[in-house]
């Protein structure tokens, strides 16, 4: 069968040396070079050290690598990005924990979490040094605890069926440290990666760190959710930017993550890359990012088991009926525990 000519065929004569060049160009021109999928990636909050991976990404060019043309738009104290999602005007949303996704199932919402970023949520109680606090267990005993109204309907809720906090220690919280510092014998909710840092700055002291993930808050955190029709639709487009995702997670927390700081700096002026530097020591040492699942499975990693487990004590909680959610809608696996970037968080942290 003859073989039709083609530009890379036409030059076979040319002298060897000019002809390889003009083959390699002419060839490159010839092959199509398939333009960047746009994302859109919207964050719960303003930029900080807790997205430092998804801006690490963008910044080193790993999204870029992906075939992805992303662009992230900060969340904030007057910017509500959660209904942007099922309404289709962002591909990818990061939410805080499971519980916005089991209400989003029971809502009849469409979403999908494709991937955890984080092994434990952040979420934490913070109390002062030398006040008689030994353990966990002592924070029910504290007379004040300053939690936001949001989190009373759904930790706090926690807290009492499983370890005997009472109502009569709630004082609302308004995210301002003063009355916490004012008040030694008080305990505070917060963000284990970035309060304690606050708090050392405003009050001249080192609180004490009580991480509900290490006594019973099982969800996953920081998820990349997507909508059930992309999941379905593109799922090359899902896998390609949780890869890069997972990708520059490892270089944050293991590389030279000065591309992503510039980045959070940028978009967040009030942040300082002293807060920072301290907020990504934090993440490492409480194991938020890497710890459990992630070492084998690689950051992001998921479990049915482990959805269902949280799950269930939430129903035990009072915040759902059982059958109420149906968690073969919550999450799917398919993205992830793959081993995506293993390899290289090993060798980063080998160095």
């Amino acid at each position: 069968m003859a073989v039709p000519a083609t530009p890379c065929r036409r030059h076979m004569s040319v002298p060897m040396k000019r002809r390889s060049l003009l083959l390699a160009a002419l060839c490159a021109a010839a092959t199509p070079v398939r333009a960047a999928d746009k994302v859109v990636f919207a964050t719960n909050w303003k930029a900080q050290a807790a997205h430092g991976g998804f801006y690490q990404a963008l910044a080193d060019g790993t999204y870029a690598k992906y075939g992805l043309d992303v662009q992230i738009r900060p969340g904030g104290p007057q910017v509500n990005n959660r209904p942007l999602l099922p309404a289709g005007r962002i591909d990818f949303l990061m939410t805080g924990n499971l519980l916005h996704s089991f209400d989003n199932v029971k809502n009849g919402v469409p979403t999908v979490v494709v991937a955890a970023m984080f092994q434990k949520d952040p979420q934490a109680l913070f109390a002062h040094p030398g006040q008689g606090v030994r353990g966990f267990e002592d924070l029910k005993k504290a007379p004040v605890a300053w939690i936001a109204k949001d989190a009373q309907f759904t930790w706090w809720a926690w807290l009492k069926s499983e370890h005997g906090f009472r109502d009569e220690q709630l004082r609302p919280y308004a995210y301002n440290l003063g009355p916490f510092l004012a008040n030694p014998k008080s305990i505070q909710q917060g963000y284990a990666v970035e309060e304690p840092v606050s708090i050392e700055q405003q009050g001249g002291f080192k609180p004490l760190t009580f991480l509900l993930a290490d006594h019973g808050f099982s969800t996953y955190s920081t998820l990349i959710e997507t909508t059930a029709e992309t999941v379905a639709r593109k799922p090359e487009l899902v896998r390609r930017f949780v890869d890069a995702s997972i990708v520059g997670w490892v270089t944050y927390l293991y590389g030279d993550r000065r591309p992503g700081d510039a980045l959070i700096l940028r978009d967040n002026p009030d942040m300082r890359a002293e807060t920072i530097a301290r907020s990504v020591g934090l993440m490492k040492e409480l194991g938020i990012v890497d710890s459990g699942d992630a070492q084998t499975l690689g950051i992001g990693a998921m479990k049915p088991e482990r959805i269902r487990d949280f799950h269930d004590k939430m129903v035990r909680a009072g915040l759902y009926r059982a059958g109420e959610v149906d968690l073969e809608r919550v999450a799917t696996t398919h993205f992830v525990n793959r081993g995506t970037g293993v390899a290289l968080m090993r060798q980063l942290r080998g160095r």
